[in-house]
């Protein structure tokens, strides 16, 4: 309209034909005949909608966006030169300026602190092979295999369970926790490796605590290898103050056993409960005179004769018969 040489009221009657909802109610609420010229007309209309206006940054603008840790030196560069379309403008050397400093430090960034590109078309060019490592390595990570949980490797170490080591276990006259203290204060055992220096797992319940691993999630009297270390002690004699004034019978366990001392008892037990069954008695009455005199040679005569009289009843028998 202004092209075709529209006269002022021409140009304030149209305007209105363009404006709608909150700009139309505006025009509707000026009083008449209070615009004269189309030039008060539009000084108006700025003043009273000048907060709407669309906001344009400056180049010091630039200075605020920086690469993410985590993001790709593609959507950087896409992000960068959104922002740098907007400016009005905007000088070459300032833009290229803000892109490289704002670089994550790696070694992209040292390479082009090397280089030192003069244009932005020269640093686009190097970025674009960066670029493409960064897709490859990304498409290399989407292409290996994707384990299922249960097909991933269970660590030994969480999924181990330790098992008694003994059958019956000693009752002592004084609580676990104090008698580990006790020794271990003693030096006649050493705590566990890097014991009370990891922090407790998490979820953990804090209201039990083993005295000899030093940490929270169960209680002394539950930690087998506690009992188990224990049971040693107290069959080896270490404990007996412990052990209520005696000492109780314990049934050895596979690590205390000997071969040589279960033989010998099996077989104490077996000439006990299986006693040798003699067949008769015979009573010898050796030396003296009753033995046919107190000399050797007196003794074998009275043998001879012995014999020579048990030969002829025999024969006497015999021919009796």
């Amino acid at each position: 309209m202004i092209a075709n040489d529209a006269s002022d009221k021409v140009l304030c009657r149209c305007f209105s034909s363009y404006l709608d909802s909150p700009a139309l109610d505006w025009f509707c609420s000026l009083l008449a005949d209070s615009i004269s010229r189309f030039r008060y007309l539009s000084k108006l209309f700025e003043e009273h909608f000048a907060r709407s206006s669309i906001y344009l940054h400056d180049s010091d603008y630039l200075n605020t966006i920086k690469q993410c840790q985590n993001e790709s030196l593609k959507d950087y560069m896409t992000r960068f030169t959104k922002v740098a379309m907007s400016i009005p403008d905007l000088h070459p050397e300032v833009q290229l300026h803000a892109i490289k400093s704002r670089l994550r430090p790696e070694k992209f960034q040292e390479a082009i602190a090397i280089v030192k590109p003069k244009t932005m078309a020269k640093f686009c060019e190097k970025a674009k092979g960066q670029i493409d490592i960064e897709e490859l390595r990304q498409a290399r990570k989407t292409e290996r295999p994707q384990y299922k949980e249960e097909d991933k490797p269970r660590d030994n170490k969480k999924s181990f369970k330790s098992s008694p080591r003994y059958e019956s276990y000693t009752q002592f006259n004084t609580k676990c926790d104090d008698i580990i203290k006790e020794i271990l204060n003693s030096k006649l055992i050493k705590p566990p490796r890097k014991a009370g220096n990891y922090p407790d797992s998490k979820g953990a319940d804090k209201s039990k605590y083993c005295t000899f691993h030093q940490k929270h999630g169960h209680t002394t009297n539950d930690c087998v290898i506690a009992k188990d270390l224990l049971e040693q002690l107290a069959r080896q004699g270490h404990l007996d103050k412990y052990i209520g004034g005696h000492i109780q019978r314990r049934t050895p366990s596979t690590g205390d056993y000997n071969p040589a001392e279960q033989h010998g008892r099996d077989k104490e037990r077996m000439s006990i409960s299986h006693p040798e069954q003699s067949r008769g008695v015979i009573n010898c009455i050796s030396g003296g005179f009753a033995g046919g005199g107190a000399t050797s040679s007196a003794r074998k005569c009275s043998y001879r004769a012995m014999l020579s009289s048990h030969w002829s009843r025999s024969n006497t028998e015999i021919n009796s018969f």
